[in-house]
C-alpha cells in the first residue's frame, strides 16, 4: 500500500474537522441509518404473502419485490461510494437517504404491483447512494485505536443482526397491523437521520476531478448482472438461460471494468485496494461469511415454518436469541481486541461461526427448539459478533482518506454479491439433497436444509483459512 502525498489529519488517526464535537450523535444517525437498510433486506419477507394477495402479485412476479431491491442496491454500490469521494460523503448520505425515505411512503402508498416494485427499486438507489458513505463518514470521523474499534463494533454489529431482527419485526407488523408498516416504518427514521445528518455530520473533502462513465457504466452494468444472475440461479437454477446468459453479460462488463479502472487516472474502485494479496483475500472470507449468515437466515426460517410450522410472528421471536448474542458480544470487541488482536478475534469468531452451522446442519423433523436450534444459533451469533467487526476494521485500515468511500462501497457490494451468490449456490445444493427417497414434505425438506448447512459450515470453515492469513494494516505515515 502506498501512503498518499499531502493527506489531512485522518490519515494520521486524527479526527475529521469537525467529528470532534458530538461523535456519539454522529454514531448514533448512522447506525440508524444503516439498521433501516438492512432491516429492508428481510422485513419484507414476511409479508410477502399479504403483498401478494393486496396487490395481486403473480407467483412468478411476486420475488421482485425483494430482486428490485437486491438488484438496484448492489449494482450500483460501487459507483455510490466513488461519488461519495467526489461529491461529499454527507451530500450523497442525506440525498440517499431522502430518496429511500420518499420511496418507502411512495410504496406504502402502492395501488399496484408496479407501483410498489417502483418504488422498491428507488429503495435500492437510495441505499446505493447513502450505504457506502456510512462507514466512510466512521472511519474518518473516529480515529484509529479504542473509539474506531467501538463504533466499527457496533456498525457491524447491527449490519450482521438486522436481517435476523427483520424478520421478528416483519413479523410483528404484518401480524397485528398491514404489511404496509413494513414501508412506513421507515419514514419517521428516515426524516429524523436526514435532518441529524445535515446538521452533525462533518463533510468530507471533496476529490477533484470527474467521473470515470466507462468505469461507472461496467461497474453498474457488471455488478448488476451478477446479482441478477445468482439471484435468478436461486429460484430457477444454474442450467437456466437467463441465468447463464446474466453470468456471462457480468464476466464480460466486469473483465472491461478492470481493464477500465487500470488506466484511468481516478477509477471508480482503485484497482490498489486488491492488488494487496492480504486484503484481497480478506474481501473474499467477507463474502464468504456474508453467505454463509445469509443461509443461517434464510434455511432455518424455512425449517421452522415448514418443518416446526411455526407462524411468522414466532420465527421471529426465534432469532431474537442470535441478535441479543451478537450484540453483546460485539460490544466486547473494543476491550478484546487489544489483548488478542484483531486476526485471533476473527479466527475464534468463525470457528465458532462453523461449529454452529454444523450443529444446524444436524436438524431433522423430530428437533427441538431448545436443543436443536437455540444453542447453535447463539453461537452463531456469539461467534458473528467477535469476527465480523475486526474483520472489516482489518479490511478498512490503513488506507488514506480518498480510499474511504471506495473501500466502503467494495465492503458493502461484497456483502451484497456474497448473499446473493451464497444463497444461490446454496438453494441448488437444496435443491439436489430435497425429495429423494423420503415419504412427507418435512422430512424431504429437512435433508435438503442438513446439506445446505452442512455446505455453509464449509464456507464458514474456509474463512477460518483465510483469517490466519491476515494482518491489520497501518494507516498511511504509521508503522506497519
Amino acid at each position: 500500500m502506498s501512503a498518499a502525498p499531502s493527506l489531512p489529519n485522518t490519515a494520521t488517526g486524527g479526527p475529521a474537522p469537525g467529528a470532534g464535537s458530538k461523535p456519539g450523535l454522529i454514531l448514533a444517525t448512522v447506525v440508524s441509518c444503516q439498521l433501516m437498510l438492512v432491516l429492508d433486506g428481510t422485513i419484507v419477507n414476511i409479508a410477502l404473502p399479504k403483498m401478494q394477495k393486496g396487490l395481486h402479485f403473480s407467483d412468478a412476479n411476486l420475488s421482485w419485490v425483494l430482486n428490485a431491491y437486491t438488484l438496484a442496491f448492489g449494482g450500483l454500490l460501487l459507483l455510490g461510494g466513488r461519488a461519495g469521494d467526489i461529491l461529499g460523503r454527507r451530500r450523497m448520505f442525506v440525498a440517499g437517504v431522502v430518496v429511500f425515505t420518499v420511496a418507502s411512503f411512495a410504496g406504502g402508498l402502492a395501488v399496484d404491483s408496479g407501483m410498489l416494485l417502483a418504488s422498491r427499486v428507488c429503495q435500492g438507489v437510495g441505499a446505493a447512494m447513502a450505504g457506502p458513505s456510512m462507514l466512510a463518514l466512521i472511519v474518518a470521523t473516529f480515529p484509529e485505536g479504542v473509539p474506531r474499534v467501538k463504533a466499527m463494533s457496533l456498525f457491524t454489529a447491527v449490519s450482521s443482526a438486522g436481517g435476523s431482527i427483520g424478520l421478528l419485526l416483519g413479523g410483528v407488523l404484518t401480524s397485528w397491523g398491514s404489511w404496509r408498516l413494513v414501508m412506513f416504518i421507515n419514514v419517521p427514521v428516515g426524516i429524523a437521520a436526514a435532518v441529524a445528518a445535515s446538521r452533525l455530520l462533518p463533510d468530507s473533502p471533496r476529490q477533484s476531478g470527474r467521473f470515470d462513465v466507462v468505469g461507472a457504466l461496467t461497474s453498474v452494468g457488471g455488478m448488476t448482472s451478477l446479482v441478477y444472475g445468482c439471484v435468478n440461479a436461486a429460484g430457477s437454477g444454474w442450467s437456466d438461460p437467463r441465468t447463464i446468459t446474466a453470468i456471462a453479460i457480468a464476466v464480460v462488463l466486469l473483465a472491461a471494468f478492470v481493464v477500465a479502472e487500470s488506466r484511468v487516472e481516478q477509477p471508480v474502485v482503485p484497482l490498489r485496494l486488491l492488488r494487496d494479496p492480504v486484503r484481497a483475500r480478506g474481501y473474499f472470507g467477507y463474502v464468504l461469511l456474508i453467505g454463509a449468515m445469509f443461509a443461517t437466515f434464510f434455511f432455518t426460517s424455512q425449517f421452522m415454518q415448514k418443518v416446526l410450522h411455526y407462524s411468522p410472528l414466532k420465527t421471529g421471536f426465534a432469532f431474537l436469541p442470535l441478535s441479543v448474542m451478537l450484540f453483546a458480544v460485539a460490544r466486547l470487541v473494543p476491550k478484546l481486541m487489544p489483548r488478542l488482536g484483531a486476526r485471533r478475534l476473527v479466527v475464534i469468531g468463525t470457528v465458532l461461526i462453523t461449529v454452529g452451522l454444523f450443529w444446524l446442519s444436524r436438524l431433522s423433523p423430530g428437533t427441538h427448539f431448545a436443543t436443536g436450534l437455540l444453542f447453535p444459533l447463539m453461537l452463531f451469533g456469539f461467534g458473528g459478533g467477535m469476527a465480523f467487526s475486526p474483520l472489516a476494521i482489518m479490511l478498512m485500515s490503513g488506507l488514506p482518506p480518498r480510499d474511504f468511500g471506495s473501500a466502503s462501497g467494495l465492503l458493502q457490494a461484497c456483502q451484497q454479491v456474497g448473499g446473493s451468490l451464497g444463497l444461490a449456490v446454496l438453494v441448488t445444493v437444496f435443491s439436489s439433497a430435497a425429495g429423494h427417497g423420503h415419504s412427507t414434505v418435512e422430512a424431504n425438506t429437512s435433508q435438503g436444509l442438513r446439506m445446505a448447512l452442512l455446505v455453509a459450515a464449509v464456507f464458514a470453515f474456509c474463512v477460518v483459512l483465510v483469517a490466519t492469513t491476515l494482518k491489520p494494516r497501518a494507516a498511511p505515515g504509521k508503522p506497519g
